[in-house]
């Protein structure tokens, strides 16, 4: 719970009270590796803060081909944000790559949060801006550079992640077949 509260408070300040009404809000949950967070055709169900493990975003092409979107880690929020908000069915998966344990808030809970403290929108949007603006900085560099150099700025963005998940999510994230990737790390050993 302290990592989730060190996490809010860089974007604003709660005092006790404010911080114990936070705390009052969220539940603990564990999913298995594979289990879905959220499920495209569903609408997303919870905010979640990853306390431990590994989620992905992920979507199936107009080939049937899974493909990975992005990845979120311990100290970080995980959730398709506009649609949980809106409540509307997701386009996406989030799985959970490995075993996880995570701090969620439900849609209500969410709500009651954001009508009780006061200054929790401003405090949001910040949130919102600093994981999307997270998620372009990852994500920018792997539209304009070729595949190896793309595999060096997956291991700067994602330092902790390379031993955690299957290579098969990687080579998806980045684009490149299994076999491609393999030989990539081949050649920069």
């Amino acid at each position: 719970m302290e990592e989730l509260i060190n996490f809010i408070l860089q974007f604003g300040d709660l005092n006790k009270q404010q911080i114990d009404f936070l705390q009052s809000k969220v539940e603990t949950l564990e999913f298995k590796k594979h289990d879905y967070l959220s499920e495209a055709g569903q609408v997303p169900r919870y905010v979640a803060f990853v306390v431990e493990g590994v989620f992905r975003f992920c979507y199936y092409n107009n080939k049937s081909e899974e493909i990975t979107n992005y990845f979120v880690d311990e100290g970080n929020f995980v959730v398709d944000n506009d649609r949980f908000e809106a409540q509307l069915a997701a386009s996406e998966y989030v799985q959970a790559v490995t075993d996880c344990k995570v701090l969620v808030f439900s849609k209500k809970n969410w709500d009651e949060i954001s009508n009780t403290i006061v200054g929790w929108e401003m405090m949001k949007a910040k949130m919102v801006k600093k994981c999307l603006t997270l998620a372009m900085e990852r994500r920018s560099p792997l539209v304009s550079e070729d595949a190896t150099t793309r595999y060096l700025s997956f291991i700067t963005a994602f330092p902790n992640l390379i031993n955690r998940i299957p290579l098969s999510y990687i080579a998806s994230y980045l684009g490149v077949t299994q076999q491609s990737l393999s030989r990539i790390r081949r050649n920069i050993r």
